[in-house]
Order: C-alpha cells, then sequence, then structure tokens
C-alpha cells in the first residue's frame, strides 16, 4: 500500500527476506526494485546499492509491530523516514536519496532519545515505544513525508482498543532536541 506499494515476505522455513518497491499485480507480480536478505547471515547489500527503501536496509527488521507492544518490549532500534535526507550515508546504510543540505539527516543515521528525557507521565504503548527510543533509537533508512516510525500492516492497529491507539497521541510532543545522535563505527 501507500505510495511506495513495499511489499515484504519473510520465508521463515528458509529464513530469507525479499522486500519490493513500487509493487503491482498479483500473480504475476511486478515490482520497480527489491532486494533478498539472508537471514541467516548479517551481511550488507553492496556499497551504493539501494534496497527497497533508500538506504539499502531491509525493511522489516525495523518496522513497529503490533505484537511487540501487547508484549511490552521492542528488542530494536525502530525504521524511521524523514522528510528530506542528506546526500550521504552512514553504516549500515549502503545507499543515500538526499540533497546537498548537510543540515538534513543522512541514511543511516542512528538517534536515541536522551536519556535525560522523562517518561514518567507515559504509560501503556507511548511508554513502551520510549523505552525503545532510549535504549535502540531510530535508523534513519528512508524519505518520506515526515518523520515517521514504520509499523507493519495489521488490522489490528485500527482497533477501538485505547492502549494501541495512544501510541501516536502519546508520541506527537517528542521533539528533534529531544533526541542525540549515536556515533556508529564501520565494520
Amino acid at each position: 500500500g501507500g505510495s511506495d506499494a513495499h511489499c515484504l515476505v519473510v520465508d521463515t522455513t528458509n529464513r530469507m527476506l525479499y522486500e519490493t518497491f513500487v509493487t503491482t499485480g498479483g500473480p504475476p507480480w511486478n515490482a520497480a526494485n527489491g532486494a533478498v536478505f539472508d537471514l541467516k547471515t548479517n551481511d550488507l547489500r553492496r556499497d551504493g546499492w539501494t534496497s527497497g527503501d533508500a538506504a539499502g536496509l531491509p525493511i522489516f527488521p525495523g518496522l513497529l509491530r503490533y505484537d511487540e507492544i501487547l508484549n511490552g518490549v521492542i528488542p530494536h532500534a525502530l525504521r524511521v523516514t524523514v522528510p528530506t535526507s542528506q546526500n550521504t550515508y552512514y553504516h549500515p546504510a549502503r545507499h543515500h536519496a538526499g540533497t546537498a543540505n548537510v543540515n538534513r539527516p543522512p541514511m543511516g543515521l542512528r538517534l536515541r532519545l536522551k536519556s535525560t528525557f522523562n517518561t514518567s507521565g507515559y504509560s501503556g504503548a507511548p511508554r513502551i515505544v520510549l523505552d525503545a527510543l532510549k535504549k535502540y533509537g531510530l535508523l534513519v533508512a528512508d524519505n518520506g513525508s515526515a518523520w515517521y516510525i514504520s509499523t507493519t500492516v495489521d488490522s489490528r492497529w485500527a482497533t477501538t482498543n485505547p492502549y494501541i491507539n495512544s501510541t501516536t497521541a502519546g508520541l506527537r510532543s517528542l521533539r528533534g532536541s529531544d533526541f542525540e545522535a549515536v556515533t556508529t563505527v564501520d565494520g
């Protein structure tokens, strides 16, 4: 769905991840771009290669999943889109899709919610997300309409469950100044 029409397929038997961009049809399926990730390795795509997203990263591992909110813990960094990115990238990203503006974040930039950010006034789903943002942070992965944490497509997000629906409303007060850039080392 959406303008990017991503299609993500996880082969749990063979531990493979298939991701496409501008996906149409079915069957047969057509896509403008795609990537295959072997989940049995930590191999990255080649330097300069894109994937289903601009950064060349796998999309699925960074998605906020409904079941993580229900379980009360998000054990990974979250994928974030930004309106405009810089024309460079940091490891583990492999590709950029930005402008020469150095005031924009590069692909692969990891941002973490500052340890001094007071989460005591938050509870439920927003608190679970904030805890993950303090521990694992956000990873800039693509350009989009706004700073947006990506989620899985799951009909349960649209339920009338106030615990889940409060996630977005509870996070709207966050500002860029609440985050700090985390230095990563190429490896």
